[in-house]
């Protein structure tokens, strides 16, 4: 079968080879993927500067050359402006040619209820701009940085992508996080460690809905945390006028000591919030989706 022909195939198929080649070695998997990139001749990557697809712009760039390569960075309230300016940052070192978009995902009223399908909403309109970016420029496929970790979670963006016709390279051979971060490692790449980064509307409740001034708010809160404690990974999950802090295990104590302690509180009440808890089940990622489990 080839590989030109496994986006336009059923997703139960799709997934049935991706874990015939998550059995398969890191380099029988590096292999596979540059004979798909090749095969693909010319690319729109979606591209955030996290781990996945930074790895991913870095094998296209290698196997296409940069002339049949764009990167698209889609901007909006929901993408922290840290991770914008480090998207961009990274695109350069790469020597990437890259793009930014602008996306207006809570004119969408499907996306701003905040329904469990949110991120279908979300990932179809960005297939779309992408998809019309790649006919403007004469390249052939959009492709994303989906891995085959991905496919184990609740991710209706995936669905939305994989209808648009866009490919996941990374999760079709069967790259795993682990092995992408370890292949980002072996390539020199700044991501390979780089901490997991959602977009801010997965730190809400299904159903509470999303608005460009509460967004802000858990931005900054995260802000806060990361800059004044030098935490790698947390989320300031927002309850409305509760703020819970998921945090790695080691970083429970710092947050607790009594100075500390004080500093949060002070800080994200001044940011909007009544109360503050400190969640002792730590960071999980995509710890939204317990309550669908339910």
């Amino acid at each position: 079968m080839k590989t030109t022909d496994l986006a336009r195939r059923p997703g139960a198929v799709v997934f049935a080879l991706v874990r015939r080649y998550t059995a398969m070695g890191e380099d029988e998997k590096l292999a596979r993927l540059r004979s798909i990139v090749k095969e693909l001749g010319s690319v729109v990557v979606a591209y955030s500067g996290g781990v996945d697809s930074t790895y991913l712009l870095s094998v296209c760039i290698e196997v296409l050359k940069p002339q049949n390569v764009l990167a698209v960075i889609a901007d909006s309230e929901s993408y922290p402006r840290r991770e914008l300016e480090e998207a961009q940052a990274v695109a350069k070192h790469l020597g990437a040619t890259y793009q930014v978009i602008k996306t207006n995902e809570l004119d969408n009223p499907q996306f701003a209820r905040n329904l469990p399908d949110r991120c279908y909403h979300c990932k179809r309109e960005l297939m779309t701009r992408l998809w019309e970016i790649a006919r403007e420029r004469g390249l052939r496929h959009v492709i994303h940085g989906a891995n085959a970790d991905d496919l184990g979670d609740y991710r209706p963006g995936i669905e939305a992508a994989r209808e648009s016709g866009a490919r996941a390279p990374l999760s079709e051979v069967g790259l795993t996080k682990a092995d992408i971060r370890a292949l980002s490692k072996q390539r020199g790449l700044p991501t390979w460690n780089k901490p997991a980064m959602a977009c801010l509307a997965s730190r809400f409740p299904y159903g509470t809905p999303l608005t460009a001034e509460a967004l802000r708010r858990v931005e900054a809160a995260e802000e806060f945390l990361r800059c004044e404690f030098g935490l790698g990974q947390v989320r300031v999950r927002h309850h409305d006028a509760i703020a819970r802090l998921e945090v790695e295990p080691q970083a429970i104590p710092l947050l607790a000591a009594e100075g500390n302690r004080q500093r949060v509180v002070q800080r994200l009440r001044e940011l909007g919030y009544i109360y503050v808890a400190l969640d002792l089940g730590a960071f999980k990622s995509g710890s939204m989706n317990d309550v669908l489990n339910r």
